[in-house]
């Protein structure tokens, strides 16, 4: 247990020392946001503060498995995690500071996360599976930077994504991959310190990608223990899969860029909507601790369900979707809509 606080305490302390040292970093290196048309603030708000998150977890993760004597993750495949942590982080802390073009950046990301599914080679996954689970990852990457456009969301998901994995590694017994979740949980709430509306830093694509990266890392860790505990992982992302994947095929069906920024997500509307970041973080909040959160925890419990519990909770995910995104149009101005042409 004394250990078990250790880590986490690390994971919290050091992620929080190194955001108030990327503030005034950003500060000087003029790594600004600044309002705009398809921004959701008002003052030019730093970024980049992701790099404490990835710093605490390169830290800690190898910690976490040394002093567990883990058997899982084994060492080869805690090595290769961390070097495609590195990798998508480095790709992320250069375009906080200059842009970086879209395609070496997903050539960055494909790499890691080939080098990170290798490593499930121990466990003789059929080879078919690779290239899928590396686009998924890549998938997972830029989910997370898609959901991160406002104040807070992406740092309360990440602690109840978190937190959520620690608990489903515990039931299925592997106690080293349930502290290194518990340790992302711990240190996504230490930058939400900094992170709640209003923002006094913005996690950056840093920060953004790399927790994308370690979700998709410790739930495909969880699949290999035992593929029916992706079910309730699947669960747990449920809010940013619907809403990220569904603005998404939207934006193909109607002929848009889809690859090009926009503000078409459910969770931008409902900030403009209301006025107020907070009000929409307590949006997916609630879908999270109301739903998925149980769901999560009965589909656990009931693995030969879990694949029907799951279908279930994104069928109804989609339709609030749905239903939100049309009234919310429908009661906005065209005029929000030019910019995601």
């Amino acid at each position: 247990m004394l250990m078990t606080i250790g880590w986490l305490l690390a994971a919290f302390l050091i992620t929080a020392l190194l955001v108030r040292g990327a503030i005034g970093y950003a500060h000087r290196r003029g790594m600004l946001d600044l309002p705009g048309q398809r921004r959701s603030h008002h003052l030019p708000t730093p970024r980049g503060g992701g790099i404490g998150i990835v710093v605490a977890m390169l830290v800690c993760l190898p910690g976490v498995t040394w002093s567990l004597r883990a058997t899982f993750p084994t060492p080869g495949l805690l090595g290769l995690s961390c070097l495609a942590l590195l990798l998508v982080a480095l790709a992320g802390w250069w375009d906080d500071h200059r842009p970086l073009p879209a395609w070496p950046r997903l050539a960055v990301q494909l790499l890691a996360c080939a080098l990170l599914c290798s490593g499930l080679q121990a466990w003789s996954v059929a080879w078919w599976w690779l290239p899928l689970l590396v686009v998924g990852g890549a998938w997972s990457i830029n989910l997370h930077n898609f959901m991160d456009g406002i104040d807070g969301l992406l740092a309360q998901q990440a602690v109840f994504v978190g937190s959520g994995l620690a608990v489903l590694a515990s039931a299925a017994d592997q106690p080293a991959l349930a502290l290194a979740a518990a340790c992302l949980a711990a240190s996504a709430l230490a930058f939400g310190c900094f992170n709640w509306p209003p923002a006094r830093i913005f996690l950056g694509d840093v920060g953004s990608g790399s927790i994308g990266l370690l979700v998709f890392a410790f739930s495909v860790m969880l699949w290999r223990v035992d593929p029916a505990w992706l079910w309730p992982a699947l669960i747990l992302s449920s809010a940013f899969v619907a809403d990220a994947g569904l603005t998404l095929l939207t934006r193909i069906w109607r002929g848009r860029r889809w690859y090009s920024a926009h503000r078409e997500h459910l969770y931008q509307w409902l900030a403009r909507r209301a006025g107020s970041h907070s009000l929409a973080d307590a949006a997916y909040l609630g879908w999270n601790l109301l739903v998925a959160a149980p769901l999560a925890w009965l589909a656990g419990s009931h693995l030969h369900a879990a694949p029907a519990i799951t279908i279930g909770v994104y069928a109804g995910a989609a339709l609030i979707w749905l239903y939100l995104k049309s009234r919310l149009v429908r009661r906005h101005p065209s005029k929000d809509l030019h910019v995601t042409a």
